[in-house]
């Protein structure tokens, strides 16, 4: 029964050995353990605050990124507009030189093709007399030997002569 009613003796050596703990857990590990509380608040709270700034500049930093992709979208965009402009203003370009010197061509094509046929005309033409005149005067002399051909002749030469 001694455990349900304590004796005065014992209250007093408990109540004053749990207060001389009390004063050596104050002096010693009270202070130390609250301050290392403290501190450990503090770099939470630090931590917090690095980690929301760490945040916001990386959301500051991804539209940042995102703004750059853009113009370099619009950038790629625009180049490859150029580019396409002025590999059709060249092919056009192309294009116009090779029917200029492909008309050019065919107009010197055509010249000397002309000249060609003038000189092979004129030389046949020219072939054309040479023979004529030899067969005429192949005829001639056959057909001139006796007087009275030489005067059908002239008759001849006479009425084509007034016909024209």
């Amino acid at each position: 029964m001694e455990l349900v009613t304590p004796d005065i003796g014992l209250i007093f050596w408990m109540t004053l050995s749990f207060a001389l703990l009390m004063a050596i857990l104050k002096k010693f590990a009270w202070k130390p353990i609250l301050q290392g509380l403290k501190d450990r608040e503090e770099s939470i709270k630090e931590s917090l605050s690095s980690a929301e700034k760490a945040r916001d500049e990386m959301a500051a930093l991804k539209s940042d990124n995102e703004k750059l992709l853009d113009e370099a979208r619009l950038e790629r965009d625009e180049i490859i507009k150029e580019a396409l402009a002025t590999a059709n203003s060249i092919k056009d370009e192309a294009k116009a030189d090779s029917s200029k010197i492909s008309g050019k061509m065919l107009e010197d094509a055509k010249t000397l093709i002309n000249s060609e046929k003038q000189a092979a005309l004129a030389e046949i033409k020219e072939q054309v007399a040479s023979l004529s005149m030899e067969i005429a005067e192949r005829l001639m002399r056959r057909n001139l030997s006796d007087d009275k051909s030489q005067r059908e002749l002239v008759d001849q030469f006479i009425k084509d002569v007034n016909t024209n």
